[in-house]
């Protein structure tokens, strides 16, 4: 496409939450988009599964089909905007549409972290954009900066909240008292938790977006399986009011990691300080922490989910593909020439909280520091609080490997003194 050329033309894939609002402002905000761009910016197509079904835009006439391969073979199409989400079709309608000279804007998480490479490599064989700032965080502009403006840095570590539905939750949870089922049950009155809220709640949302991070962050192909996943469901009213009287609040973490030559990315609830600036995100927001070596500690914080935050960002990537059609010129494409391998969990230094219930009588403290000790594991803090003929300890750790902090507890677990372990979970901030 040259400057010359009358408008850019648009096709949208999907028309639910987010793709009504990418119509919308294609709509309402075209005069503004012209003048940014260079150009008109014109919507050629929304593809949809049902003609008749409900909406909260109302799509201009003409431009609804049901036939999204068709849309994308268009020859007159510049730009496709995929709001589909999953893997398939999306991702044999993008390749096709790479494959027919348009360039892309997604926002699906889901398919970048499973199979971002095919995309990636498409795009470039195509010699087009494929942009996705939208599939991570909403409208929080993150991804950009830590392809573009971090760039000439050494990123170090990314650690985000990343999900809004559990931190929804776990809000609740600290500031209520509610227990896991009960907040579950709020926030899916208000909208912020699905009907089937699997994917939020066990953490495969977090996980993808883990993956995209730590991707982008340390030019290394991560995928979703590549990442160590643990969700809020075990997460007890017990554990967050532990975490209160450690003077810390529990958050459901994508921690993204430069360990060595390795990358390291999780995603599991831990205990953050109250004092750490992740804390203090509250209800559905979202925020990411970043750490690199020039710029030391960054954090980027806004709505994470919604259908006109995420379109927000969606219309960020359109008018920078498409002020590159107008260039002729490409964005940066994938940047995995680092090429590290991810550290397995097992290998990755955390910090365990751990209550155990235990008979009350002299020589259990011991005892249960013997089993640290014999897996080499430091223990920072010990709390014991006596039940009559029953007592718990509660025990911090310094930082060790998973695996020796995982065995530690299973060796607990089978002690004649220890009646239950009754509470684990990872610490993060603060002294290791």
């Amino acid at each position: 496409m040259s400057s010359g050329e009358k408008s850019l033309k648009v096709a949208v894939l999907g028309c639910g939450a987010v793709g009504s609002q990418v119509v919308r402002l294609l709509t309402e905000q075209h005069d503004d988009l012209a003048a940014r761009v260079g150009v008109p910016v014109e919507l050629v197509g929304v593809a949809v599964r049902r003609l008749d079904a409900p909406r909260d835009v109302e799509v201009p006439d003409g431009l609804l089909t049901t036939d999204a391969a068709g849309l994308v073979a268009r020859d007159d199409v510049d730009l496709v905007v995929e709001v589909i989400g999953g893997i398939e079709p999306a991702r044999s309608l993008i390749l096709a549409a790479l494959d027919n000279g348009a360039s892309v804007v997604t926002a699906n998480k889901a398919l970048l972290a499973e199979d971002g490479p095919t995309l990636f490599e498409a795009a470039a064989k195509a010699e087009r954009d494929l942009y996705y700032e939208a599939a991570v965080a909403g409208a929080i502009p993150i991804l950009r900066p830590l392809r573009e403006s971090l760039a000439g840095d050494k990123v170090t570590r990314v650690l985000g909240i990343v999900n809004g539905t559990t931190n929804f939750i776990l809000d609740k949870m600290d500031t209520s008292g509610a227990g896991f089922s009960e907040a579950l049950e709020e926030a899916q009155e208000l909208g912020y938790a699905e009907a089937d809220p699997t994917a939020d709640v066990e953490g495969f949302d977090a996980a993808a977006k883990a993956a995209i991070l730590a991707s982008l962050a340390f030019h290394s192909r991560v995928t979703a399986s590549d990442v160590y996943r643990e969700g809020i469901s075990e997460v007890t009213a017990a554990d967050v009011a532990s975490a209160r009287d450690m003077g810390s609040v529990v958050k459901l973490l994508a921690i993204c990691e430069l360990r060595g030559d390795q990358v390291a990315a999780r995603v599991h609830p831990a205990m953050i300080p109250r004092s750490h600036p992740l804390a203090s995100v509250r209800e559905a927001y979202n925020a990411v922490f970043v750490e690199s070596e020039a710029a030391g500690q960054l954090m980027f914080y806004g709505p994470g989910a919604g259908g006109a935050p995420t379109a927000s960002a969606v219309l960020g990537d359109l008018v920078t593909v498409a002020r590159n059609r107008l260039a002729q010129t490409r964005g940066a494409g994938e940047s995995a020439y680092a090429d590290r391998a991810v550290q397995p969990m097992g290998e990755t230094r955390t910090r365990y909280h751990v209550a155990i219930d235990v008979d009350d009588r002299a020589g259990v403290l011991a005892a249960v520091a013997n089993a640290f000790a014999d897996h080499d594991v430091s223990i920072q803090t010990v709390r014991q609080e006596g039940r009559g003929a029953d007592a718990q300890l509660v025990v911090v750790s310094h930082a060790a490997p998973d695996a020796a902090l995982s065995a530690t507890v299973q060796q607990l677990r089978e002690m004649d003194i220890v009646r239950e372990v009754t509470s684990v979970m990872r610490v993060e901030g603060g002294d290791e």
